[in-house]
């Protein structure tokens, strides 16, 4: 076991468990004040719920040898219960436990993300069935798809887009961000708009808390990419780099972008700015130089700045903008890889710009294409039946009145309506 690098993960783990509370404040903040616990608990719900999954077979599913070779699904019950993974692995630098912890949080992140798109609308009980079918059916088989590697000697079999067909994908591009977002927007469609939408969608009703939400999504997500270089050596270094570049060129991308569109720059825009950054970077943080990454950075936010209007003119009620952030960011970080990619960088490999031609440019978009196509496509179905069987939305007074109440029966604010009993404490 290498010390160092296991302390490095540690706390990596846990900079990523920190973006779990970071997406609930962001996705709180931007919701009305009568919505915000419903937001926040649908986030940490679905986290719990994953996590539970993921000692059951989720990790198995994940990263399990794949049941038939061609790199579709892990076996499920491979490592039931993890058990097995009490055992030190004497052959491994960091400890395999660790290593699934980690990637726990990958699934729990990437769930508390899906939940933007029901914003105020959709039943709590829904919501947790709908997380657990859907990290079953979706993000576990795409995990696989994507993070698992087969072993050097053949005798484990991992993922389809990691070893046949060897797209770049640092630490989740397609996996989590375009998984989520492109799932969002199938949940979204299925659920139907909001009683209103657009006229009479809400405001954000705390900025402060959107702000607080993307600065804690920005620590986090120190470990959810340099973390995943599974070391503490140069390429963490490169990656952490990276990232933090990216990350500042994104927020000053959609500042410009709503200054020049809109003659002012907004706390909400520049909080977007800096989380589709991040979500493009994240595929390519391993791929890039600095440059490249302040490239992308820059391209993320000034290109989602503009994919959030797509909801008004295609008519899909995305309040907390998870597929215009998410999706798109997602889709241009993976894509940018083929253009800005150096061998100079710790992936090795270098893109158009680099003079690597369009091979690594068309593997990168038939990742993409396949995780868009099965995501949409499974989360479609997922929502449409519980729709057709539970039913997914809350009572139209319900939603009107706010989520809070009806769901959860207490509210995040004493407000003038609720009564105050003599010596209770505001």
């Amino acid at each position: 076991m290498d010390s160092g690098n296991t302390a490095w993960l540690l706390a990596s783990a846990a900079l990523v468990c920190l973006m779990i509370p970071g997406i609930a404040f962001f996705y709180g903040g931007m919701v009305g004040s009568r919505r915000i616990l419903n937001m926040m608990l649908m986030c940490f719900g679905g986290a719990s719920l994953v996590a539970v999954l993921w000692v059951l077979y989720g990790y198995s599913a994940a990263f399990g040898n794949s049941l038939t070779g061609a790199g579709l699904l892990g076996n499920p019950l491979e490592f039931l219960g993890l058990s097995q993974l009490l055992v030190e692995d004497p052959d491994s630098s960091i400890p395999v436990a660790l290593f699934a912890a980690f990637q726990l949080m990958f699934a729990c992140v990437t769930t508390a993300l899906v939940a933007g798109a029901a914003a105020g609308r959709m039943k709590f009980g829904a919501w947790m069935l709908f997380a657990g079918l859907w990290a079953t059916l979706v993000y576990f088989p795409v995990a696989h798809w994507v993070f698992a590697f087969s072993s050097e000697d053949g005798s484990v079999t991992g993922g389809w887009i990691a070893n046949q067909l060897g797209a770049i994908d640092f630490a989740g591009g397609t996996a989590v961000h375009m998984n989520a977002g492109v799932a969002a927007l199938a949940l979204a469609l299925v659920l139907g708009r909001s009683k209103g939408w657009p006229h009479a969608s809400g405001k954000p009703h705390s900025r402060p808390l959107v702000l607080l939400g993307a600065g804690l999504l920005w620590v986090g997500w120190y470990g959810f990419n340099a973390g995943s270089a599974l070391s503490a050596g140069h390429s963490a270094a490169v990656v952490f780099l990276n990232t933090a570049v990216a990350a500042a060129a994104g927020l000053l991308g959609w500042m410009l972008m709503d200054r020049l569109r809109l003659g002012t720059s907004s706390s909400l825009g520049a909080a977007s700015g800096l989380i589709s950054a991040l979500v493009a970077i994240t595929p390519a943080c391993g791929a890039v130089s600095p440059l490249g990454a302040l490239a992308i950075g820059l391209i993320a936010g000034l290109v989602c700045s503009l994919a959030i209007e797509w909801k008004y003119r295609l008519g899909y009620d995305d309040s907390l903008d998870v597929v215009g952030v998410h999706a798109v960011g997602g889709l241009l970080g993976t894509l940018l890889i083929g253009l800005f990619a150096t061998d100079a960088a710790p992936n090795g490999v270098s893109g158009l710009f680099y003079g690597g031609g369009l091979e690594l440019l068309g593997i990168q978009a038939l990742a993409s294409a396949a995780v868009l196509v099965y995501s949409f496509v499974v989360t479609w179905i997922i929502a449409k039946v519980l729709a057709t069987t539970i039913g997914l939305r809350i009572p139209e007074e319900s939603e009107l009145q706010g989520i809070d109440m009806a769901a959860h029966a207490e509210s995040a604010y004493l407000n003038d309506e609720e009564p105050v009993e003599l010596g209770a404490r505001p």
